[in-house]
């Protein structure tokens, strides 16, 4: 499997489907490439899908871990793919935290797009949490210590559930996705590493209206990590926009439009 590499960074990716249409996907936190080997079996004969590790994840590695991510690095990287591949125009797919990755290159190149899939994307409304851990400097520390010394951040947890601040499913989540240090060091890092990729909306929507660049949105109805409610008003801003809601969660959110996809793709060929 092949890497990007520019400025000591290295990007990896797999490349899954034989189609003739070219696709970008990125994975969500605590992931790899590997997640979108079900979208091979749904898309993969009208696609060619080139799947990516985010920085901090699988084989990728950021030229300077204690830097940030920029977006402009960022579309240098997948600039090169574009060209070694040629690779004129393309759709996009990005899913949780890859929804930031996403939405970086709508940013950047817009003009090259066909399709914009979003799967409970991040990005498009910056967490309360997200913001405290990655802004002001002390909050910063604080955080990096809680890699080090978690136990006060969960007391601090179950006190926000107690008063009905967090649910059970983000308690269970958060627990999850931090319960080793190795862990609680990728949360830090990705947090504080992809600081950057922040959007205006309303821009994003200007754009991809301009480019009338079709936009599906797939959200779980069930999901406390990406609430459905936050994107109504995106969508609707769209001219070319869809607002999806399977019955589920945000874990097997994925796999579940790939179920939805390939079903797609079935009826369409019995027609």
């Amino acid at each position: 499997m092949p890497f990007l590499e520019h400025q000591h960074s290295r990007l990896h990716y797999r490349v899954l489907g034989r189609g003739s249409k070219a696709m970008l996907a990125f994975h969500g936190y605590g992931q790899t490439s590997a997640y979108f080997l079900p979208m091979e079996q749904a898309l993969g004969e009208e696609y060619t899908i080139f799947a990516f590790d985010l920085f901090f994840h699988g084989k990728s590695s950021l030229r300077k871990s204690n830097s940030p991510l920029t977006k402009e690095h960022l579309h240098e990287l997948v600039g090169r793919l574009l060209e070694q591949e040629g690779i004129n125009r393309f759709s996009l797919m990005g899913y949780s935290m890859g929804g930031k990755f996403a939405l970086a290159l709508v940013e950047q190149m817009s003009e090259k797009l066909n399709e914009l899939h979003l799967i409970a994307p991040d990005g498009i409304q910056t967490s309360f949490w997200y913001n405290m851990a990655t802004y002001p400097g002390w909050m910063q520390q604080l955080f990096k210590r809680t890699v080090l010394k978690p136990a006060p951040f969960f007391r601090f947890l179950k006190v926000m559930h107690r008063l009905k601040l967090v649910s059970k499913g983000l308690l269970r989540f958060a627990r999850h996705q931090m319960d080793t240090r190795q862990r609680r060091l990728r949360v830090y890092r990705s947090w504080i590493g992809f600081k950057y990729l922040r959007f205006d909306n309303k821009a994003i929507i200007e754009k991809l209206n301009q480019q009338q660049v079709p936009v599906t949105v797939y959200l779980g109805q069930f999901d406390k990590v990406i609430a459905p409610k936050r994107f109504e008003a995106f969508v609707q801003a769209l001219d070319k926009g869809k607002l999806k809601v399977l019955q589920t969660g945000h874990t097997h959110l994925l796999q579940e439009v790939a179920k939805l996809l390939r079903q797609q793709r079935t009826n369409t060929s019995q027609r």
